[in-house]
């Protein structure tokens, strides 16, 4: 096994609009003083922590990125390579994100993104930052592809949703952040709907496929009843993944293997 690198490692995993939960699992975290070193994430965990590893809290996090509409972060185009356009994620990580590059960035972040062109994950961490995070999040099928090096990619989930390889044997401590949970849901009608559902469908087993490499996970089974595109939910996305996390802090095992590994 490498040597360990960092203190504190972090993956937060893609969920579309259930990303809102990990500003408050950050949040609860922070609070006991338990930071990130590096932060691992995919998709909307990229975005979450791109702007955390810039400097911003999770508080602040979700002030930028809550949105008045669905149409203010995605708007539909005429479908060609995609049906919508991410311009809106685009503009807001242009107005908050300081860093321009991965090097810029205050905490070391890396950045998981499917390689369609050669069928296989590719794990930013150097260079232009924000193309990098788009292409993370360019869910397929909603979003076109995003072209770096004249090679096409697509969301990281297609491939690895819960990017917990790259930084795995570097941590002393893993810390997992996942939200995207699959259970039962009514409403299956409509392009855009079906798609996103079938995306995320294949993802939910990833946590019990690599759940047992964190020291403590947080996969609230209670994010089901939140829909992937629902970006008016922010608030009580952000609680549910606060009161969740603070709610595992409080367990006395989960207390003594915090202790056992951080001192």
């Amino acid at each position: 096994m490498p040597e360990e690198k960092y203190r504190i490692g972090l993956v937060l995993s893609g969920g579309g609009a259930r990303g809102f939960a990990h500003l408050g699992v950050m949040q609860a975290f922070t609070e006991e003083g338990i930071l990130p070193d590096i932060i691992s994430g995919t998709s909307a965990g990229s975005l979450a922590g791109a702007l955390y590893c810039d400097g911003h809290s999770p508080k602040e996090i979700l002030a930028i990125m809550k949105p008045e509409s669905k149409l203010s972060l995605m708007r539909p185009v005429l479908p060609r390579d995609g049906l919508l356009e991410i311009s809106g994620i685009a503009r807001i990580l242009e107005a908050h994100l300081t860093a321009r590059r991965f090097e810029d960035l205050k905490i070391p972040l890396i950045v998981c993104a499917t390689d369609i062109n050669n069928a296989k994950p590719v794990y930013f961490s150097k260079g232009e930052l924000i193309t990098s995070l788009i292409a993370s999040s360019s869910i397929p099928v909603l979003f076109k592809p995003v072209k770096i090096n004249n090679i096409q990619f697509l969301d990281g989930g297609v491939l690895d949703n819960f990017p917990v390889k790259p930084i795995e044997n570097k941590c002393r401590f893993l810390i997992g952040s996942f939200v995207n949970p699959v259970g039962y849901e009514a409403a299956t009608s409509g392009l855009i709907t079906i798609a996103v559902r079938t995306f995320m469908l294949d993802q939910a087993k990833e946590v019990e496929q690599k759940g047992g490499k964190f020291d403590i996970l947080i996969a609230p089974a209670e994010l089901t009843k939140f829909s992937i595109l629902g970006v008016e939910k922010a608030d009580a996305l952000y609680e549910l993944g606060y009161k969740k996390t603070k709610e595992k802090l409080r367990d006395p095992e989960i207390q003594k293997v915090i202790r056992m590994k951080l001192g």
